[in-house]
């Protein structure tokens, strides 16, 4: 299966939830879908996708929280996933993309493609309860719909073909889009009346 056909799969669920992508070939596809306020594109910034997701939903626990990931981001940062088993958001639903390349950095193979990395045994091992592993859009389709019921959180690893979009460009660069994702938050906290519960330590 192909990245872009899970996307434009679940693409009406997450018209509404925030969303953070990794670079390149993952974001393309999301915005040449439609952009929305709440789609955050992080450029420039291999392997922290999921960090910037995890802050996300720990700071807005009413919010679904989806992560678009790729399996050289994941390797950049194979932390991520021990950090996400410590704090568990209940609502953070982590998708990885691994096509066994890095695509939007050469094409290079990455350490996937020999089938000796196993990026869901190693986010079990973290100690992630809920990983699905899976090479079907069928297969796909069924894990996010769990994931999207599910009250805790998810990491779905989507076996998929090395290829990306044959055209690149957004008509905002990384800063516009973070002022704007940011003010769409702040928006959406505003129209809920949600605040966060004090700090203890003060």
């Amino acid at each position: 299966m192909e990245r872009v056909q899970c996307i434009e799969m679940i693409y009406p669920e997450i018209e509404d939830k925030l969303v953070v992508t990794i670079m390149g070939a993952c974001a393309q596809e999301l915005y040449d879908l439609g952009h929305r306020e709440n789609f955050f594109y992080l450029q420039h910034a291999m392997g922290l996708a999921s960090s910037i997701g995890l802050g996300l939903a720990r700071h807005l626990p009413h919010e679904k929280v989806i992560v678009l990931d790729g399996d050289g981001s994941v390797l950049m940062n194979l932390g991520t996933l021990t950090t996400l088993a410590r704090y568990r958001p209940a609502n953070l639903v982590h998708v990885i993309f691994d096509n066994g390349s890095l695509l939007s950095t050469g094409g290079f193979e990455s350490h996937t493609t020999s089938g000796v990395t196993d990026l869901a045994v190693i986010a079990k091992g973290a100690g992630i309860a809920h990983v699905a592993s899976v090479s079907t859009t069928m297969e796909f389709g069924e894990a996010f719909v769990e994931a999207m019921e599910r009250d805790g959180l998810s990491v779905i690893v989507a076996h998929v073909e090395a290829v990306g979009p044959d055209n690149y460009g957004m008509d905002f660069a990384l800063p516009e889009n973070a002022f704007r994702f940011k003010r769409c938050v702040q928006d959406r906290r505003r129209a809920t009346g949600w605040t966060p519960p004090p700090d203890p330590g003060h």
